[in-house]
């Protein structure tokens, strides 16, 4: 019997947007459930400029009009955390597909500056800049049971890479949230909404063995008069830069794992409606 595939519609707003699209076939590709991605690009982000030839290349433009056609939606993280929201050229097109998302009912997961741009515009939840760049493997430690997050330990382990964080108390007295997980100096690893099938994670669980590293190369190599952090937690030679660790697999199978499987369980419910 053929299935069919669970289309998902990625907004890439990552720098690196080729090894960016890698790595979600990668990890959506390891569930059992055959997955159609569609990788698209912000119209407004281009406006009054030509859209680059690559973006064109392996991507579409995002069409309000034409979301219906996903099951689950993702926006992903951009390196833009620094800058306020306000600020953002594309931030009126980000707040119209989070409404058209939501008319429709489809699955949403927000990753890092998707996840603050999504929770400030739906909840109101504050951002700040972090002191440093959060950047490494850390710990994570449940504070409540997650479908998305069973089958984890309380402290496993994935990689953080941000400079802003949302406000950790706003989200926990929020009633309409729910915290949880956090690293052990209380940064954000994810909540969910109570009532809407809105997924909020702070952690680039999407990246592969060698995303840290290109990530400090490519800030250092933009500005090399500036000293940045190395990732924490995550060579075996630190004072080198050697031996990267894949420490956070175990944890990026089971979290998009368990999301597939809430995305599919929603589809099955709703052509049984149909039905």
């Amino acid at each position: 019997m053929t299935v069919t595939p669970i289309h998902i519609g990625i907004l890439n707003l990552m720098h690196d947007k080729v090894d960016t699209q890698r790595r979600f076939q990668h990890v959506l590709a390891q569930s059992d459930f055959p997955v159609k991605l569609t990788f698209l690009y912000p119209q407004q982000h281009y406006q009054g400029r030509p859209v680059p030839e690559l973006v064109q290349r392996i991507s579409q433009p995002l069409v309000l009009d034409e979301l219906d056609q996903f099951d689950a939606f993702i926006i992903t993280g951009a390196p833009i955390e620094q800058l306020p929201f306000d600020k953002i050229t594309y931030i009126d097109e980000i707040h119209r597909l989070i409404d058209r998302l939501n008319e429709l009912n489809i699955p949403q997961l927000y990753i890092c500056w998707g996840a603050m741009a999504a929770a400030n515009y739906l909840y109101g939840i504050d951002k700040h800049q972090l002191p440093s760049k959060l950047f490494g493997i850390y710990s994570n430690h449940l504070l409540q049971a997650s479908p998305l997050l069973a089958g984890l330990p309380d402290g496993f382990l994935a990689p953080h890479a941000r400079y802003a964080e949302l406000d950790h108390q706003q989200v926990f007295n929020h009633p309409d949230l729910v915290l949880e997980a956090v690293t052990p100096g209380g940064n954000l690893f994810s909540f969910r909404a109570r009532h809407h099938p809105q997924y909020f994670l702070f952690s680039h669980l999407e990246y592969g063995r060698e995303a840290l590293t290109k990530e400090y190369r490519r800030e250092k190599n933009a500005y090399p008069d500036r000293e940045y952090a190395k990732p924490q937690n995550y060579y075996l030679d630190p004072i080198h830069m050697r031996g990267p660790q894949f420490k956070w697999q175990p944890a990026q199978h089971i979290f998009f794992d368990n999301w597939l499987h809430l995305v599919a369980h929603r589809i099955q419910a709703k052509n049984l409606v149909k039905e």
